[in-house]
C-alpha cells in the first residue's frame, strides 16, 4: 500500500511517501480501505518527538479517517465487507496516513450515505476532543458563559457550536481574518488576539477552553470567575497548574469509543454543528500539509483524499 511515513523525527522534510506492507486484521480488528484522512496538531508534534515519540519505524502518522470496509478479523460480526465507516485510532496507534488501516471494530462507526468521506475523516477527532472537553470535562450548562481560545481551528470550531447549542454564551478569539468565520459558527463575541489583550475585555466566565497552549493558556486563568474551571488540550499530557486556588485546571482525556462518534453524527444530522472549512492534500504532499498546519494559522481542517 502507499503511505507517508517516517523513519526517524525531524521537520516536516522528513516524511517520505512510498510502498510499505498491507496491514493484516487481528482478532477483533476491520481493515479499512482509507479513502480520506486528516491532519490534527498531534501529527506534527509526534513527527518532531515533541509528543508520543515513535518506539519503531517506519512509523505512519494520522489519527483520523474515513473509508469502507476491506475485511474482517476473527470475531467480528457487527459489519461487513463493503461497510462505509469512520473513525479514530486507539491512544497510542496512528497509521491513517496510509491506503489501508487494521483497526478494533469497537471503536469504529458507520458512515451514513449523506456524510462524505471527506467529511466524516474532519469530524473524527476534533469532535471527539471537543465532545469530551466541553460536555465530559468542562459540564457546560445552558447559561454559562465560556472563552474558547483559537476559534477558527478545528477542535475550537466544533467546540464554539457545541457550546452554542448546549445554550451558553460563547467568547472567542481569532485574527481579523477569520472574525466573521467565528461568528458563522456561533460566536457571541469575538476578540481579534493580534489587537488586544483577550483579558482587557473578558472577565468572569463560567468556563474556559484553550486549544493554544503556552502565554495564551496561562493567561487563561485570569478570567474565570470564582469557582470557574478551564480544560486544556495544548498544554501537553497534563493541564497546567491553576495560579489561583479559587479554580479548576483540567486535562481532558479523549479515549475512542463508538458512541461519541455517534453522537457527532446526531449533531451533524441535527443541524447543531457542521463540517469545518476544508484544505486538501494528497499524502504525497504530506511535508506540505505539515507546514500549514504546524504554522498555527489555519481556519478548519487540512484532509488527505487517499483514493
Amino acid at each position: 500500500m502507499k503511505a507517508a511515513y517516517i523513519d526517524h523525527c525531524g521537520g516536516p522534510e522528513v516524511l517520505q511517501y512510498g510502498d510499505l506492507p498491507d496491514p493484516l486484521p487481528g482478532a477483533g480488528e476491520v481493515l479499512i480501505d482509507i479513502h480520506a484522512a486528516s491532519v490534527n496538531a498531534a501529527d506534527w508534534q509526534v513527527r518532531a518527538g515533541r509528543y508520543g515519540k515513535p518506539t519503531r519505524f517506519p512509523h505512519i502518522l494520522g489519527r483520523d479517517f474515513s473509508g469502507v470496509v476491506g475485511a474482517l478479523g476473527a470475531g467480528v460480526d457487527e459489519f461487513r465487507v463493503g461497510d462505509a465507516v469512520f473513525g479514530v485510532c486507539d491512544t497510542g496507534q496512528e497509521g491513517a496516513y496510509a491506503e489501508k488501516i487494521a483497526i478494533k471494530a469497537a471503536i469504529v462507526a458507520r458512515k451514513p450515505d449523506w456524510l462524505s468521506h471527506l467529511h466524516a475523516a474532519a469530524v473524527g477527532l476534533i469532535g471527539l476532543t471537543a465532545l469530551v472537553a466541553i460536555e465530559d470535562t468542562l459540564g457546560l450548562a445552558a447559561g454559562e458563559t465560556i472563552l474558547i481560545q483559537g476559534g477558527a481551528g478545528g477542535v475550537a470550531g466544533f467546540a464554539i457550536q457545541l457550546a452554542r447549542h448546549l445554550g451558553a454564551r460563547v467568547i472567542t478569539t481569532a485574527s481579523a481574518a477569520n472574525v466573521d468565520y467565528v461568528r458563522s459558527l456561533g460566536a457571541d463575541e469575538v476578540i481579534d488576539y493580534r489587537s488586544c489583550d483577550f483579558r482587557q475585555q473578558v472577565r468572569d466566565c463560567d468556563a474556559v477552553f484553550d486549544t493554544v497552549g503556552g502565554e495564551v493558556a496561562l493567561r487563561s486563568f485570569d478570567v474565570l470567575r470564582p469557582g470557574g474551571r478551564a480544560a486544556f488540550i495544548a498544554s501537553g499530557m497534563s493541564a497546567p497548574p491553576a495560579p489561583r486556588p479559587d479554580v479548576t485546571s483540567l486535562r481532558p482525556q479523549v479515549g475512542r469509543d463508538r458512541a461519541h462518534l455517534e453522537r457527532i453524527l446526531a449533531l451533524l444530522a441535527s443541524g447543531a454543528v457542521r463540517v469545518p472549512d476544508i484544505t486538501r492534500f494528497t499524502l504525497d504532499r504530506a511535508a506540505d500539509a505539515h507546514r500549514l498546519s504546524e504554522s498555527r494559522h489555519l481556519r478548519g481542517k487540512l484532509v488527505f483524499e487517499v483514493r
